[in-house]
């Protein structure tokens, strides 16, 4: 089975949340609670459209706020996905690995109860969505925890033996680089499995946006942005992370292996409004709009708003613009086997000029960002995408 055809991943978007967050731009529905059955309903017809179960090695449940769901719902939740979902070990170069169950929490979510849920169900990853430890960057995006919930909802995960990833978000209006070294020891004393580290964007149409378009707020100045994002890399690798992704430092055999698929552009199943999948080469996408999924669900209609097929040649592109993401860059044998294209007959020259500015490091086996590298990956990539 090549992955890059047969997912051997899913996710599952639940778009419930006590509050919409300024700077979000995903599908989620806040004020909507009283939908939570019927979505959990739809969620279900849904997943019945694979016909049987489909097993996998990696499954995240994410959002929205799962966790936002009441310990009955999460329970009800977590029952449906099982069935059609089952987890089975991952089969490694050397051993079987236990496969990976992550979930999205809030720190002002995450309860013991909703964790001995989760435990019971197999979910051994939580996500916490901490973004910062300080009041005003708290404020600043519109997040409504407290700085104190944070440690509450980490030792909730743990005492349920789930591993825990702290995402935080560096760029907050306001802030500087001295707050973002806080945030990161801040982060680091609770000694969590996997860190991720987020610039804040300012999304087209989001309320954060349209403050910064009146001028009711400033972004951080671009010098601070990429002194903030280099103390990260430093700080976290000095601590014994290693930096695998862009945004993502990780513990010793503690990567998200559920992204890792999605960086190396293979198969995944999504289900739920808004979610995307990609499966036999093919992209679909699920409307975005909670009530519509929920009516065409639960009529037995397609989900699915847009659909794409990519040709060859642009799926290889799109393979070597995910992938040089990571640490472990573009492998040009791997590349060949999963996109029938040879690397340099494809780029040559990019690969050369990148190379040549001190923006990729190329061994002949594999393309891999630098360091400098890494602070313009955005350009690197539009670079390679120039021969497509």
């Amino acid at each position: 089975m090549a992955p890059w055809l047969d997912p051997r991943t899913a996710y599952v978007h639940v778009p419930f949340c006590a509050h919409h967050c300024g700077y979000c731009d995903f599908a989620v529905t806040a004020g909507n609670d009283h939908l939570i059955e019927l979505y959990l309903d739809a969620l279900a017809a849904e997943l019945a459209t694979l016909g049987t179960p489909r097993p996998v090695e990696s499954l995240f449940i994410g959002g929205g706020t799962p966790t936002h769901l009441s310990p009955v719902q999460l329970e009800r939740l977590l029952g449906t996905v099982r069935h059609w979902l089952p987890l089975v070990s991952e089969q490694g170069a050397n051993a079987p690995r236990s496969p990976e169950y992550s979930v999205e929490a809030n720190p002002d979510t995450l309860t013991e109860e909703r964790a001995a849920v989760m435990a019971a169900f197999g979910v051994n990853r939580v996500s916490i969505g901490v973004q910062s430890f300080r009041p005003g960057a708290l404020a600043a995006l519109d997040r409504r925890h407290a700085p104190e919930h944070i440690p509450r909802a980490v030792e909730a995960a743990r005492k349920c033996g789930a591993a825990v990833s702290l995402d935080l978000i560096f760029g907050a209006p306001g802030t500087t680089p001295a707050d973002w070294a806080a945030d990161l020891d801040a982060a680091l004393a609770l000694d969590p499995r996997h860190v991720s580290t987020y610039g804040l964007t300012y999304e087209k149409g989001t309320p954060l946006w349209k403050q910064r378009h009146r001028g009711a707020v400033a972004p951080v100045p671009e010098d601070d942005e990429l002194a903030m994002y280099e103390h990260a890399m430093d700080r976290l690798t000095a601590a014994g992370f290693e930096h695998y992704e862009i945004s993502n430092f990780a513990r010793p055999r503690a990567r998200c292996r559920h992204n890792e698929r999605y960086w190396a552009n293979e198969a995944y199943y999504g289900f739920g409004v808004g979610a995307a999948r990609y499966v036999q080469r093919a992209r679909e996408l699920n409307v975005r709009d909670t009530k519509l999924y929920i009516r065409k669900a639960l009529a037995g209609e397609p989900v699915t708003f847009q659909r794409e097929e990519l040709p060859p040649r642009a799926r290889a592109f799109e393979t070597m613009a995910t992938q040089l993401r990571r640490a472990d860059g573009i492998a040009r044998a791997g590349f060949s086997a999963q996109t029938g294209f040879d690397l340099d007959a494809l780029v040559a020259p990019a690969l050369a000029l990148l190379a040549s500015t001190g923006v990729t490091a190329d061994d002949g086996v594999a393309v891999r960002l630098t360091r400098r590298g890494k602070c313009v990956a955005d350009a690197a990539v539009a670079e390679l995408l120039k021969g497509a």
